[in-house]
This record gives structure tokens, sequence and C-alpha cells, in this order.
């Protein structure tokens, strides 16, 4: 358990402040240890991992030569070799299995804290002695569970609360005067409004840590004016904790300890440059569990510098959508890793975006791409490429060099709002 004596402290362990330069070398100390045990002990990494100089893996240019580990890769491992598809060790040492929509199994990992959701509590504000209503589910899937570890590790009592039966609710948060919540952003706004509805006025919430769903600006400021301060966090069901926020919400959140997160250009592993919007990657250390290079889906960017509170890990700006932008155009499917693939055979190319629009019933694309003076030649070449590698004709063109936006989207599918 995390040292937690002092309740002055903005942060929960000194880890969360040590430089940048020795947190590095502790992850990639941890990475090579990983990937040594996942090679030796997990069917699935010991033939992805077959050939790489594992030792020599010293930085994020190193781990970017490893290949990305999707969800829609372990739906499918795990639909041939159940439980872990291989990814996980022969014997590991798993306490509890869960189903989460997919579907995928994922196990509990072992040791206090499992998921390393401490931080994020602690940063909203959860103290020990608090008496927390976990309102996440217990049933199926990792959430109630990840919190309710959480929660005792950093010495709180919790209340297994569960969704529904608002009007129990009502009555439970008064009667343990419950001054913390964790849940979705929508449900405590719900509980609340009853309380008012019923008369008995719950007063006594002065913390919320929110997650699984998007924290709007209003329902922020409404919880302000019920003297509620709501932070939220961003994690999975496979990886715990991401990151969290810790001050105010333009501050974006800081990257959770003892994992690597990475951010790449959706369709391949290859890492954006500094401050780009692209897909978030994740690698983590349980050993009876190794996820390296695990692709989220999500969408995301580091923001420059370090927090005002004390933590000196990297920042990302929050959740900013999906990165799986695979299309359907004329009865074919294009996916992102082919506007990738177009992109890498022209050096002179730094970006590219395929756009997708309807014109009189007919799907029509337009591969936009960004290059410095191209010659005359290169448009006739870019549009039989394109027409190569995705089976479909589209008009190019060409625009200067940081011209397309920075949102992270490589297919842009344009036909459902109608411009």
């Amino acid at each position: 358990m995390n040292d937690i004596s002092s309740n002055s402290k903005s942060y929960l362990s000194p880890l969360e402040a040590r430089s940048s330069a020795d947190r590095e070398a502790s992850l990639f100390i941890a990475l090579r240890e990983q990937l040594k045990h996942a090679a030796a002990n997990c069917p699935y990494w010991t033939k992805k991992l077959s050939g790489f100089d594992l030792e020599g893996i010293a930085d994020r240019d190193g781990l970017a030569k490893l290949s990305i580990l999707s969800k829609n890769d372990l739906v499918d491992l795990q639909s041939k070799a159940p439980l872990f598809g291989g990814v996980a060790p022969k014997n590991s040492d798993v306490r509890r299995v869960f189903f989460s929509p997919g579907p995928i199994v994922e196990p509990q990992p072992g040791g206090t804290d499992p998921w390393r959701m401490s931080s994020a509590l602690f940063a909203a504000g959860m103290r020990r002695g608090d008496v927390i209503a976990n309102c996440f589910s217990y049933h199926l899937t990792p959430a109630g569970f990840m919190f309710d570890e959480a929660a005792a590790n950093i010495g709180c009592v919790t209340f297994p609360a569960g969704v529904g039966n608002t009007e129990t609710l009502v009555e439970a948060f008064n009667h343990f005067s419950i001054s913390g919540y964790v849940g979705t952003p929508d449900f405590l706004q719900i509980i609340l409004e009853k309380s008012k509805a019923l008369g008995s006025d719950i007063k006594c919430v002065k913390n919320a840590l929110v997650s699984g769903g998007p924290l709007f600006p209003a329902m922020r400021d409404w919880y302000a004016a019920e003297g509620v301060d709501v932070k939220q966090c961003y994690g999975t069901a496979e990886l715990g904790l991401i990151a969290f926020e810790t001050d105010d919400a333009a501050n974006g959140m800081v990257i959770a300890e003892n994992c690597i997160v990475e951010i790449v250009r959706p369709g391949t592993g290859d890492l954006v440059s500094a401050g780009e919007v692209g897909e978030v990657v994740v690698t983590t250390f349980d050993p009876d569990y190794p996820l390296i290079r695990f692709a989220t889906g999500d969408l995301s960017a580091y923001l420059p510098g370090e927090s005002s509170c004390g933590r000196t890990n990297q920042r990302l700006k929050g959740w900013l959508g999906r990165a799986d932008q695979t299309t359907k155009v004329r009865g074919m499917f294009v996916h992102p890793r082919q506007i990738a693939k177009i992109v890498k055979s022209f050096p002179d190319m730094s970006r590219a975006r395929l756009e997708v629009n309807e014109t009189g019933g007919k799907d029509q694309m337009t591969f936009i791409c960004e290059m410095a003076n191209p010659a005359a030649s290169v448009l006739e070449e870019i549009e039989q490429s394109v027409r190569a590698e995705c089976r479909l004709r589209a008009d190019v063109k060409i625009v200067p060099i940081n011209s397309l936006p920075n949102d992270g989207k490589v297919i842009e599918d344009r036909r459902a709002i109608g411009v």
C-alpha cells in the first residue's frame, strides 16, 4: 500500500513527482523485463517478439518497432484460444475473469490496486476514512472492482452502490454521509435530483471521480453549483488507469505511472509529432496479462509542459474521438492503414486523409495530402497508388504542409453530415 498518511500532500506517491529522465529509465527497465517474460511464457508473444533484440529496446523509438495489438486482435485470438488467446502465460495467477463487450475476456491483475486507480481517486480528493459510493457495476465487467480495490488501497470505506435503485441510494447516501462518488458522469446528477424530488437533499457529497462517458462543461458547472468537485479519469477494462485530471480541466489529464503511453498515427504504429492528434497506445507491466503496444481505439494528443499540481508525467488533452475510421465506399471497406501505406510510398508526403462525400446518390472520394513543391507528374502517381491500394478511384488534392486539421482523422466520412 502507498504511504498516504499525510492528507495535505498533493500527490499520492513520490513516483508522480520524479524527473522525466528517471521515469523513462525506470519504465524501460520494466519494459525489457516484461518483454523477456512475455516472450518466454506467452504463446502469442513468443511468436510476435521472435527476432527482436529485446535487451536493445531502450527508448520509445525502439518500442515503436514492435507491432500494435488491437481490441479486434484480442477478440480474434480469444475466439481461437480461450481464455486469453495466448497473450497470457498458461498458468497465470488470475483471481477473477470478466466478460466485456466484444466479447473480450479480461483477468483481474494481481497485487494491491491492480488497475492502478488509486492516484486518480487521490487526485479527486478522496482520503483515508472517506465513505465512497461506488456506482460502477460489479457485474460481468471489471469497473466496480477497479475502483473498489483502489479505494481500499487509500483507506476509504466503499459502499458498493452499483447502478439503479435511486430512491434507496438517496437514503443510503444520507445514512452513510457519503462524501465521495465514483461512477458515470450523469448518474450522480440523477441521484441528487431524485433527492430533491423526495425532499431528502443530499448535501454530504463533496468529491466525485467520473469515467465511462463524457463530462460536458454544463454538467461540470451543475455539479459545482451543488458544491461537488468533479474530476474525470480515462482508463479501459484491459489496461486500467491511463490518465486522470488533477486540477483545472483545461490542463488535461496526467498520464498514470507504471505504464507507457504512446500516440500513433491511426492505422499504423508510427509515433506522431509532438502535439499531433493520434491513437492512444498503451503498454502495461502485469506479468499475468502482458499487453504490449495495446491500441485503445481512442484519439488524444500530448499537452506540452507539466501540470501545475506537482506531478511531472506527460499529459493528454483527454478523449478526442475514435481512431477506428474504417469506412465502406461503393461496397468496399477502406481502412486507415491503407491511407498510411500510400503516404509511406511517397517520401515527400507528410500527412493525408481520405474525404468521402456523396453527390446524387453516388460516393465520391478525395485523397487530400500535404506535400511541399510537388512535381507535376506526382498527381497522377498518387491517383494510381490510391486506386491500387484501395481498389477505388479518388480525386487527388495536394495542399501545403500543415494544412490538414490536427484532429487525428485519416478517413473523414462526410456523407452522414450532408456536406
